[in-house]
Parts: structure tokens; C-alpha cells; sequence
């Protein structure tokens, strides 16, 4: 079966300790899209204007889900898979840039069109619980029909130029969407905010209290636990695990982030934090970070300004980049 770790980070965010000043409120809302739970937290004199521009960050991520995510009903993507071919407008066009770039930047290891090997290894609601391994058969046959560059956009319409080839946007829309929220609560003037959408989350400012928003990080082994604290200051998080979403075949675990060369779960890693000043390029890279070695991701991060990452290795050694503030539990 399919198991998904949604309580992740959750009990963590608020770690965000909620002192505030007496004369700002604190003003939370949650709501479900993308299949899981978004939360919204606004700290401001006035709760008004605070519940205004939470429901116009809403709606912004209700536009996003409704538009682009492939497994809703009529959008971009979801009509794409059926026609293969659709027009696509600025916005699409923005997002299709940033995915083709992630796909260079790891060397194409990063794909949006893994569906065939998700639902092999039975990440999908269409299919029955594996109860035993793949095939090797199984396996190629699925990978025949994973290639990013089989997608291509001329003149305002995009297509896709293989049968069999599928958009999944499971690994950054969500960051994406994170991303518009947080620049709906900032046109409305909110100073102070916080969005949480699991493991994609954006801070904007400072708490209430004049202190960094401090996330909690999961220890991947157990859920109860943290290995330590990052603290945000206008800044975005992107985190991939193997703990997040698994499936269970003859009592082993295998986590849904695979490898398309190897066509089976990412070994060498157990969590990857990204940390940067957009949600959007911080949910691309987590995943595209976990599939790269992890020399290649430091050698990209410590070199690109305003970008820091945490790695949790295999053997359970924590790597982090140089400029990133850690506090180590």
C-alpha cells in the first residue's frame, strides 16, 4: 500500500514559537488542495485586512491546482497527456523554462514524465498493491515511455511528441503554488506571514515578535524527532525524503523518488532540505538534488548565491552547505 507521510514538518512548523507584539494578532487558516493541506498564518494589527488576504492567497492556489495540476479534470496538463498537444500561455510557458532548466541542472535525472515508473511500482490510485518486486521486464517497459525531451513548445502551443509519454506535476507544482500565495499576502501589505504546504513552505518577514520564523527538521528514521532547527527570514524551503511516501512489498519500504537509469528508488540518500528565496525553485531542487550526487549538489549550491542545502546521507551523516545556519539538536 501507499503510504504518505503528511504529518511531516507539521508539529515542526510550529517550533514557530507564537509570541507576538501585543498589538499584532496572529490570524491562521488551512485548507486542502493538491492533496494535502495548505496553512496560512498572518501576523498584523489588522485581522481584517489579515482574512482578506489569506482567502486572495487561497484562491491564487485554487487557480493554480484548477489550471495546471495533472490529475485535475481539463487542465494544461491533464488535457495535454489526453491530446498531446495544447496552447499554453505566459504562465505555462514560465513554468515549462524553469522544469527544463532543473532537467539540465541534474544532469536530466530530473523528469516530469516518470509516471510510467511510478505506477510500475505502484505509486498510483489506478493500480492494485504490489505484493511482489517489479520485473526487469516490467521495469524497462515503463522506462521506454520516460523523455522529457519528447516535449517541446513552438509558437504557443505545446506538445508531446511520443505516445505514452505523461506529465506528472506531483514535484513542483505545489512549490509553485506556494511561490503565487506568497505574493498574493504581499501585494495586500502583509509584513509578517507564513505558508506551509508540508514540505514546500515560504516565510515572509519576521514572527509577530521580531524574531526568524524556526522550522523544526525531521529526523527521517522518526517522526517524533529532529536532528535541529534552520531559521527563515524571507526565505523558502523545499524538503524531499524517503520517508514521505513509500510503498510496503514483503515488508520493505521503497520510497517514491526513483532513479530513471537505475528504475528503482534513490539509495544514497534518506532527506534533502533545500533552502532559498523561492518555493518554487526550492521544491524543483529538493527533488532534483535528491537525485544528483551529492558532490554535484554542493559544488551547484556553494557556488549560487542564496541557495543552501541539508543532506541526510544513506549513513545518516548530516551535510550541509557552507553558508548554511543549522542548529544542530
Amino acid at each position: 500500500m501507499i503510504k504518505s507521510r503528511n504529518i511531516f514538518l507539521l508539529f515542526l512548523l510550529f517550533l514557530l514559537v507564537l509570541g507576538c507584539e501585543k498589538k499584532q494578532q496572529r490570524l491562521d487558516e488551512e485548507k486542502f488542495a493538491f492533496g494535502t493541506f495548505f496553512k496560512i498564518s498572518v501576523f498584523s494589527e489588522d485581522n481584517i485586512n489579515s482574512k482578506s488576504s489569506i482567502e486572495k492567497s487561497f484562491e491564487e492556489i485554487k487557480r493554480i491546482d484548477n489550471t495546471y495540476n495533472s490529475k485535475v479534470e481539463n487542465s494544461l496538463f491533464f488535457n495535454l497527456n489526453k491530446t498531446k498537444k495544447e496552447k499554453i500561455n505566459e504562465e505555462g510557458i514560465y513554468l515549462f523554462k524553469k522544469i527544463e532548466e532543473t532537467y539540465n541542472l541534474s544532469n536530466k535525472k530530473y523528469d516530469i514524465t516518470m509516471e510510467p515508473l511510478m505506477t510500475v511500482w505502484g505509486f498510483s490510485d489506478k493500480v492494485e498493491p504490489r505484493k511482489k518486486l517489479p520485473t526487469e521486464f516490467e521495469l524497462e517497459q515503463a522506462a521506454k515511455n520516460i523523455d522529457f525531451s519528447k516535449i517541446v513548445i513552438e509558437k504557443g502551443v505545446i506538445f508531446i511528441q511520443k505516445d505514452g509519454v505523461k506529465i506528472d506535476t506531483g514535484s513542483f507544482l505545489k512549490g509553485y503554488a506556494v511561490k503565487k500565495a506568497s505574493e498574493k499576502l504581499r501585494e495586500s501589505g502583509v509584513k509578517s506571514g507564513f505558508i506551509s504546504a508540508i514540505s514546500s513552505i515560504e516565510a515572509i518577514g519576521l514572527k509577530g515578535d521580531g524574531s526568524p520564523w524556526k522550522i523544526g527538521i525531521q529526523n527521517p528514521n522518526n517522526s517524533s524527532e529532529i536532528i535541529g532547527t534552520i531559521e527563515l527570514v524571507n526565505q523558502s524551503m523545499g524538503v524531499s525524503g524517503d520517508y514521505q511516501t513509500y510503498v510496503e512489498i514483503n515488508g520493505e519500504k521503497f520510497h517514491h523518488i526513483i532513479d530513471k537509469k537505475t528504475k528503482y528508488p534513490v539509495k544514497d540518500k534518506k532527506m534533502v532540505v533545500v533552502v532559498n528565496k523561492d518555493s518554487f525553485e526550492a521544491d524543483l531542487y529538493s527533488t532534483a538534488f535528491f537525485l544528483m550526487p551529492i558532490e554535484k549538489i554542493l559544488e551547484k549550491v556553494n557556488n549560487t548565491p542564496d541557495l543552501e542545502v541539508l543532506i541526510v546521507d544513506k549513513n545518516d551523516q548530516i551535510i550541509v552547505s557552507k553558508n548554511l545556519k543549522f542548529n544542530k539538536k
